[in-house]
């Protein structure tokens, strides 16, 4: 592994030199730009459309802009020094329970390692918070970003997960469309619980693919052997009438066991063609059944 960054722990007066590594990384699977007419990748410059030459590493700086065609320039030292003598610490500020952070303020996940002779504070400190089972909320600087942070240990290692401040956290009344209040039907309430359960399972990672990836790389692998793509036809789904229908297909789909298949939920009325309230139905959009997916959080890489 790859070092990322060098520093040390912090909590009270207590030091414990690291280094972190990428706990994760990115598989997508990267396409150039290329010129149709002739087959070149394109290529991007660093070029000032002011003096028409191409700009040299050492000729660039940074700078933001507070107006339009305006800016104020920094310089590296200047940014370094902004940054701090703790841009090289991870501050621990507070112990906290894992379950008290919603999981929308997570971006990345480190590794951390004891580095030169800081074998014992490390140790140490894993097996506090082992023990106790609190993580530490801390303020990290990597790559000149300032970053709150939470150290958990993860099997016989230290971890870091890079997490937003709560200024970055946009406030879900931006949603439109959110519902005040919600009403629910109790027999498609019942129902749902009961999918929910029947499809309820301990997590494991291992049971999920990227099959858009292996696709991909199946593709390329027909390509550069010189064979044509077959896309396989999708199959068609079929329209459910209603929420209640839908519902008891996929309980059938299930197979739920004894016991459930036999809830009286007034679908077969509903799917015979009936929606009206007197049918025990439900005036509901058509709605197709579905397998729920796992949904994988796009992590962010600190720039």
């Amino acid at each position: 592994m790859h070092t990322v960054w060098k520093g040390a722990i912090s909590f009270g007066l207590v030091h414990v030199p690291v280094k972190m590594f990428s706990a994760t990384e990115d598989k997508d699977i990267s396409l150039r730009m290329i010129h149709k007419t002739c087959g070149s990748p394109i290529a991007y410059v660093r070029r000032c459309p002011n003096c028409d030459v191409e700009a040299e590493w050492d000729d660039i700086i940074k700078g933001y802009e507070y107006e339009k065609g305006r800016y104020v320039l920094f310089e590296k030292e200047e940014l370094e020094q902004l940054a701090g003598e703790k841009s090289h610490t991870i501050q621990i500020l507070d112990f906290v329970a894992l379950e008290e952070i919603d999981p929308v303020y997570f971006q990345k996940t480190y590794y951390l390692s004891p580095d030169q002779a800081g074998g014992n504070a490390y140790g140490l400190l894993l097996q506090a918070m082992s023990d106790t089972g609190k993580i530490g909320v801390a303020k990290v600087s990597i790559r000149s970003k300032s970053s709150l942070a939470a150290i958990r240990v993860i099997d016989n290692c230290l971890a870091m997960e890079t997490i937003f401040f709560p200024d970055e956290i946009r406030s879900i009344s931006q949603v439109p469309g959110v519902p005040e209040s919600v009403n629910v039907n109790e027999k498609e309430l019942t129902m749902a619980k009961l999918l929910i359960e029947q499809l309820s399972t301990p997590f494991d990672p291992s049971k999920y693919t990227d099959d858009y990836r292996a696709n991909m790389l199946q593709a390329i692998t027909n390509k550069i052997a010189g064979q044509e793509i077959r896309i396989a036809p999708q199959q068609e789904q079929t329209n459910v009438l209603d929420l209640m229908a839908a519902l008891q297909a996929s309980l059938d789909a299930a197979k739920l066991p004894p016991g459930g298949a036999g809830l009286d939920t007034g679908a077969g009325k509903a799917a015979a063609g009936s929606t009206s309230a007197a049918d025990g139905g439900t005036d509901q959009p058509v709605v197709k059944p579905s397998k729920p997916r796992a949904k994988k959080p796009k992590a962010t890489e600190i720039s």
